[in-house]
């Protein structure tokens, strides 16, 4: 049973400490808004008022709150209060160049710090299941391996890097941010022709378009974009279809004409018969052939 001070109480957080709470280990939480942190004293985890109250004989410090200067703000009140040697692990989605300023500050000062962001939500966190990532000093990941791993279905240690993890957090939630834009505009041009969302969205029990991750994905990183499979030429006349096929049904598309914008850049360039991948060309040059 360990110790734990935990900060942060908000969906997340809350479903964290109830697991930790569940496992038997000792939990004090501090929030911002001191009701949220009472709110689990519910499953007898300990509220406190002052962060620094949450410190005294921990094992493990772990903090998950809204953003960098949320974190750096909170470290600022709470760094010469860790106790020696005591690891400190943020679960916070964080930028990458913060991180790495982050982890040099705590180095500094002799804090072990680590950076674990998650890709679970509220249930999973109680569950322990989704991907927790985490960048940061080998030896300290080895030492909060086997606590980490209790708190998540599949834990990635992403290298010493400290903002390796930061980055790919966000490469993920972009990707998910983007694929949402993509069924607005969708179920969009559905309604322009009066198909209902819910009729529409069963498609994709026959259609399984997260396949072009794998695929297109790995050509694209790679700088693969010929022979194509799907021409940039097409997939602009593709584009063009579905813009006036939702122009013609008085509704608005917000994603899909940035997208034919800079496809028409690209062909512009002459890039015309290359795979539609070739969007990433400008940070991932094409593959010498």
């Amino acid at each position: 049973m360990a110790k734990i001070a935990w900060f942060g109480a908000g969906m997340m957080g809350s479903g964290f400490v109830e697991a930790l709470r569940r496992r038997g280990d000792e939990v004090r939480v501090w929030n911002r808004t001191p009701e949220k942190a009472k709110g689990l004293e519910r499953f007898s985890a300990v509220a406190v008022e002052q962060p620094r109250a949450a410190l005294e004989g921990v094992e493990r410090v772990h903090i998950i709150l809204s953003d960098d200067a949320a974190v750096d703000g909170l470290l600022a009140q709470i760094v010469d209060a860790i106790p020696k040697g005591v690891p400190v692990i943020d679960h916070t989605t964080v930028a990458p160049r913060p991180t790495a300023a982050r982890f040099a500050n705590c180095a500094a000062k002799g804090i072990a710090f680590l950076h674990a962001p998650v890709f679970m939500g509220p249930q999973s966190c109680r569950e322990g299941t989704g991907l927790m990532m985490c960048s940061g000093p080998l030896g300290t990941f080895e030492r909060v391996e086997p606590e980490l791993k209790k708190m998540t279905g599949e834990l990635w240690y992403v290298g010493e890097r400290p903002d390796k993890a930061a980055a790919l957090k966000l490469f993920g939630n972009e990707m998910l941010l983007t694929i949402v834009a993509g069924l607005a505009d969708g179920y969009a041009i559905m309604k322009s022709v009066g198909i209902a969302a819910t009729e529409a969205h069963e498609l994709f029990t026959h259609f399984r378009p997260g396949g072009a991750i794998d695929m297109r994905g790995k050509k694209m990183a790679a700088g693969e974009y010929k022979p194509a499979s799907f021409e940039l030429t097409m997939a602009r006349k593709d584009a063009r279809l579905m813009m006036e096929t939702a122009d013609g049904g008085g509704v608005a598309l917000h994603f899909l004409p940035s997208i034919a914008k800079r496809f028409d850049e690209l062909l512009a360039q002459g890039h015309g018969d290359e795979d539609m991948g070739v969007l990433a060309v400008d940070v991932v040059p094409a593959a010498a052939t």
